[in-house]
């Protein structure tokens, strides 16, 4: 069949797609800026008194829809559900220990995740090129996976196009033909652009910190964030760094005109950024739009720690909520309140352990003040009940507070501790001091 004639046959209204839903689906969608827009939900959400146990999956929302108002969700409970795989400020209301459940994840294996969960799998998409391809602009993620294999275990009854030609296209793996869809629906709306107040005192302190662990000719991959965003901005002076990372770093625009960025030392996609993602800024989206030298493959390409290894010097920069005397990592949630999720993190934190010349960083500051005033450190004896280990401490290496950088890599436990309590809040490294003796060194 032609394929402009299989995309007329597809094509339905909003509403006719919505009736395709029936109850039990897990409706799977994309993530973050190529998540369909809230006219897509609210059709779905309209449905809720006709439909039982359905389910919609996502992660990192950035538009907001009632799918993420809490107390219009309790009114549909049992009749449409949230789930998440990562958990974005406009989602965490919804969140553990409230209304909404919580996937376990990592970026490298979603794909597979989604794949055997999905009924129906939904993502934001250009119109068609001559050749009858759609791009899945700005994420592609677990796209392919969960709509390909989803297909080959039989799971997958139903993939959903949202046509919106205010798409940007983004080169690289990141192509689906119209015949792997089964229904379409067009509706142009604006992209969200994403962007934060400029880095703050505490996070230039660290930023500074981090560009002393950068070289140049490193390759490097750098999580969501302000700190990371502040480490962005003084790479300048740094001379042909690589990207391959999870997410386009902001501030890529700036850094390729001026040699900073070249992916000229990469040992695969030379001269080319690659990511599975993008979430930032309009000068971003302008830059990546149709550019050759940038690319989005799929996360489980990208993030898979055994490819990430073979990039000599990469190194992997990601933000940390807490960490314990032992250098367990939490990123993601404080006992049973998930904040976001595991996301690339521990993906990039095991290949960098065994790139060679690799270094993992964890990003957090050194504390953080409560509701009364008082000052909580994020470096602590032991990790709340119930809080999710991001990175294991087997992996751990590089520490950056404020304060200063700690190696933990070939340290022991006692070791690690002293060190990190060197880099705490100084107010607060008394009573870590304290724990310490209590509990590591309990025969003194």
């Amino acid at each position: 069949m032609d394929w402009k004639e299989d995309y007329r046959r597809k094509l339905v209204s909003l509403e006719g797609m919505a009736k395709r839903i029936k109850s039990g689906d897990t409706i799977g969608t994309a993530m973050a800026i190529s998540m369909c827009s809230p006219n897509v939900y609210n059709a779905i959400l309209d449905r809720a008194g006709e439909l039982r146990d359905v389910t919609i999956l996502d992660a990192v929302p950035v538009r907001p829809c009632k799918l993420y108002d809490p107390k219009f969700m309790a009114t549909i409970d049992g009749h449409i559900n949230y789930l998440s795989a990562f958990f974005s400020p406009g989602a965490r209301a919804q969140g553990q220990p409230n209304n909404a459940d919580f996937l376990i994840v990592m970026s490298a294996d979603i794909g597979d995740k989604y794949a055997a969960r999905s009924d129906v799998y939904a993502t934001m998409v250009t119109p068609p090129n001559k050749q009858g391809y759609v791009n899945l602009g700005l994420t592609h993620f677990y796209t392919h996976d969960a709509i390909r294999k989803g297909r080959k275990s039989g799971k997958l009854r139903l993939a959903i196009a949202e046509i919106n030609d205010q798409m940007p296209t983004v080169l690289g793996d990141n192509w689906m033909h119209v015949s792997e869809f089964d229904l379409f629906v067009e509706n142009s709306t604006k992209i969200p652009a994403v962007t934060r107040k400029p880095p703050g005192e505490v996070e230039a302190k660290i930023a500074k910190y981090v560009l002393e662990l950068i070289n140049d000719g490193d390759t490097i991959q750098m999580g969501i964030g302000g700190i990371p965003e502040a480490v962005i901005a003084g790479l300048e002076g740094k001379h042909d760094l690589g990207v391959h990372t999870e997410m386009f770093p902001v501030g890529l625009q700036d850094l390729v005109p001026k040699g900073v960025v070249t992916n000229a030392r990469k040992p695969f996609h030379r001269g080319k950024t690659i990511a599975t993602f993008c979430m930032g800024d309009q000068a971003l989206y302008d830059f990546i739009n149709e550019n050759p030298n940038c690319e989005l493959h799929p996360a489980s390409y990208t993030n898979n720690p055994a490819f990430i290894a073979q990039h000599p010097n990469i190194v992997a920069i990601n933000m940390a909520l807490l960490i314990d005397f032992s250098g367990s990592i939490a990123s993601e949630g404080m006992g049973y309140r998930m904040i976001s999720g595991t996301g690339g993190q521990l993906d990039f934190m095991i290949g960098s352990y065994y790139s060679p010349g690799g270094r993992g960083i964890t990003l957090l500051s050194s504390a953080r003040k409560l509701k009364d005033g008082t000052l909580a450190s994020s470096i602590v004896p032991e990790l709340p009940q119930f809080t999710p280990v991001t990175v294991p401490r087997t992996f751990a290496q590089y520490v950056v507070t404020e304060y200063g950088i700690a190696d933990l890599r070939f340290k022991t436990v006692r070791e690690r501790a002293e060190a990190l309590i060197n880099i705490a809040h100084p107010d607060l490294r008394g009573g870590l001091r304290d724990s310490l003796k209590r509990k590591l060194y309990m025969s003194k």
